[in-house]
């Protein structure tokens, strides 16, 4: 097979054959007259014939200089439609999202509705799952996580920050009064969680609220933030929550927030994904939505309160 030349090469000749002129086709290709000459004459010089002769009017295809620049003109095209439809077919399809269970149910899907009006031809499909993602291994795109940020070899966004605060159900104030102070919470039921890795626990919050002495050995346990707001809501306790889980809850007034202990969640959420597709089509529209809500909902806590 004869050696190709350069591909700038073969985009200087399809261009000076549409042009018959190397001053516009050098302004087309953004480089110099003189560099279109160069490329020229190096095909010339591979093919070993000419390609173009000069006439009075100006340059004119030789016969081969035709039909070879026809041929790097259906190549160019094809090229360009199928790296189009590359990119078309990424850009359409599924986005498969992980998320922690409650920060799906709270926080994602009832957002979700405005990523797909504004994107209808990408399908999000959430899957929940509380550990760490390995890309390699699972058929996700996206994932968000509540940490410190640290996921190594991984592109990290931060996402959104939150404060953490005892709620209860009005009802609950009846039979108990409001608390003054953080240790008259001790007085009430609270509600415990098991699974405490990545989130504040109760001790942090009132060793933080200068309470040292706690007794937090005994009460109902849950596995998530989600599970105890709900139970909190059914006046079963008060539940340690983060902004994104009870903002709905908050607003319809079915819990009510204790105290004022400004108390910043020591984890944050992040959106994660494999270096290098952060700008993948899906995957950046998915990326700048969700950054965009996160704005604004951060905003919105701040006005709240929470």
């Amino acid at each position: 097979m004869k050696q190709l030349p350069p591909i700038a090469a073969m985009r200087a000749l399809e261009a000076a054959a549409r042009h018959k002129n190397f001053t516009k086709t050098a302004d087309e290709l953004n480089i110099t007259q003189s560099a279109i000459s160069h490329q020229i004459r190096h095909l010339e010089d591979v093919w070993g014939f000419k390609l173009f002769v000069r006439r009075k009017g100006g340059l004119e295809l030789t016969p081969k200089g035709d039909t070879i620049s026809r041929v790097i003109r259906g190549f160019l095209e094809d090229m360009e439609k199928t790296l189009a439809s590359f990119e078309d077919a990424d850009r359409r399809g599924s986005l498969r999202v992980s998320l922690l269970q409650s920060f799906a149910v709270n926080w994602m899907v009832p957002r979700l509705p405005d990523f797909t009006t504004k994107h209808p031809d990408i399908d999000v499909w959430i899957s929940t799952k509380e550990e760490i993602i390995d890309f390699a291994d699972e058929e996700v795109d996206v994932a968000i996580r509540l940490g410190g940020g640290n996921y190594p070899d991984l592109f990290t966004e931060l996402l959104l920050q939150e404060k953490v605060f005892p709620v209860c159900a009005p009802s609950l104030l009846e039979e108990y009064g409001t608390p003054k102070d953080p240790r008259d919470l001790l007085k009430f039921p609270l509600l415990l969680r098991f699974n405490e890795g990545r989130t504040a626990t109760w001790q942090e919050w009132f060793e933080y609220s200068g309470v040292t002495d706690a007794p937090l050995s005994f009460g109902a346990r849950y596995p998530d933030t989600n599970m105890a707001l709900q139970a909190a809501i059914n006046g079963q306790g008060v539940a340690l929550v983060r902004s994104a889980h009870m903002e709905r809850e908050w607003q319809e007034g079915r819990v009510v927030r204790l105290l004022e202990v400004d108390y910043q969640s020591p984890s944050s959420y992040y959106f994660i994904c494999p270096k290098g597709r952060e700008n993948a089509p899906k995957i950046k529209a998915f990326r700048e939505w969700v950054l965009a809500q996160a704005k604004v909902a951060q905003e919105e806590y701040k006005r709240l309160g929470i």
